[in-house]
């Protein structure tokens, strides 16, 4: 049997010319990362009283029914309100083979306006998590938690990586935050203008950004408030491997870290020209105030095997965060 690993691209690329990975519409020539795939929105949304899962038997489209308030049509572009559920057709849809499975994430760009996002299966018990040999579309819930944000038919918020068996965890590295340069982050204005998703370097980042300047390596998190912050370390993904950032502990801190969790081989390497690369972090603060300090730990980063080197690495043909240290998201422009 295969060694179990993540799919590179060129595996993507074969289950598409299979039909295990199909669309309505013909897939976009940049859609396939080194690693994964990024999903697309359908055509239609649902504002929704509250979020769900179908569970064993039941279907994602027969749940919406239960729980839709309102539908949106995405071909026209709609802009979806912070603090609100909404559920989305993806415009792909799986026929996966036997031994193969999937897991989604938001893109980093999703994750860095905040813009909570999370994958439905038809009889899918968990979030995400995508089984073996599923056939069946596609479903997203999308809950913009500090901007409100225009979103359209093929937009894309969240990626999957496709998976062979259960890859092993090879390496697991901890990473920390920097908070020595004079502005060490940037916290969320509550009550900004809506981001287009599909708008490139088009808003002012001091509409919606306010520069942090850390005291004595320390920084209070206010509890609900959204920040972006930078870690410490380089970060360097070894081109037959991919990785995953994954929140520690609870226990040690009141804070939840990184919403987009997926780096594509490549990523920080010299063969790409990235090295130096670092992880930009994105962090909430829970029910209580929290002082971060200086270098400490706040989350970990997964190391997994590919099933081969993968035709493309991150950031061959350019990329927003290629070399990135402390970023935000590519809607801004530099600030």
């Amino acid at each position: 049997m295969a060694a179990p690993g993540i799919l590179p691209c060129q595996s993507i690329d074969a289950l598409i010319a299979e039909g295990a990975i199909a669309a309505a519409r013909p897939f976009d020539p940049d859609q396939v990362q080194p690693a994964s795939l990024d999903l697309r929105l359908g055509a239609r949304a649902w504002r929704v009283r509250a979020s769900f899962l179908p569970g064993l038997g039941r279907r994602v489209a027969d749940r919406i029914a239960d729980v839709a308030m309102h539908e949106l049509d995405l071909t026209a572009g709609a802009v979806l309100e912070r603090g609100c559920v909404y559920i989305a057709e993806i415009a792909e849809r799986l026929a996966l083979p036997a031994d193969i499975s999937a897991r989604a994430n938001p893109k980093s760009s999703t994750g860095r306006v905040d813009v909570f996002v999370r994958a439905l299966t038809d009889h899918g018990p968990a979030f995400d998590d995508i089984a073996e040999g599923y056939a069946g579309p596609l479903f997203i819930e999308i809950a913009p938690q500090t901007f409100s944000v225009l979103v359209r038919a093929g937009t894309r918020l969240n990626q999957l990586r496709l998976k062979r068996g259960d890859p092993p965890a090879r390496v697991v590295r901890s990473v920390s935050v920097d908070l020595e340069a004079a502005v060490a982050g940037f916290r969320a204005r509550r009550h900004a203008g809506v981001i287009d998703l599909d708008r490139e370097d088009g808003h002012d980042p001091r509409d919606f950004w306010e520069p942090l300047a850390p005291r004595r390596g320390e920084l209070l998190l206010d509890p609900g408030e959204f920040y972006i912050l930078a870690s410490k370390e380089a970060i360097e993904i070894p081109v037959t491997e991919a990785a995953e950032m994954t929140p520690i502990d609870p226990a040690v801190g009141e804070f939840r870290v990184h919403y987009a969790g997926f780096f594509d081989p490549g990523f920080g390497t010299a063969e790409t020209d990235s090295v130096g690369a670092k992880g930009v972090l994105e962090v909430r603060s829970h029910e209580t105030p929290f002082l971060l300090e200086d270098g400490q730990t706040v989350a970990r980063l997964v190391y997994q095997p590919l099933t081969a080197r993968p035709a493309r690495l991150y950031g061959e043909n350019g990329a927003h965060y290629q070399r990135q240290g402390l970023k935000l998201s590519k809607h801004f422009r530099a600030w």
